[in-house]
């Protein structure tokens, strides 16, 4: 399959926009009050650590097919 450079552009801002947005949301969780109860990390920190690592993983992925497919159009 080809991909176009217009494609492949938006890949890779799809790609860099991920890590610009989640690990600010990443801190944003980590400093939010219910994170943590009596120092221990509670679900909803684990439920948002595991959905940032799963967007950030997605992210990557497709940023790098994004610059895969420039590279080769």
């Amino acid at each position: 399959m080809v991909i176009s450079r217009r494609w492949a552009v938006f890949l890779t801002a799809v790609g860099v926009w991920t890590w610009v947005i989640w690990p600010r949301f990443g801190l944003a969780i980590w400093q939010d009050d219910r994170s943590f109860a009596e120092g221990r990390p509670t679900s909803f920190l684990l439920i948002h650590a595991v959905l940032i690592g799963a967007s950030l993983l997605i992210g990557t992925t497709v940023g790098v097919l994004g610059v895969k497919a420039w590279r080769k159009s």
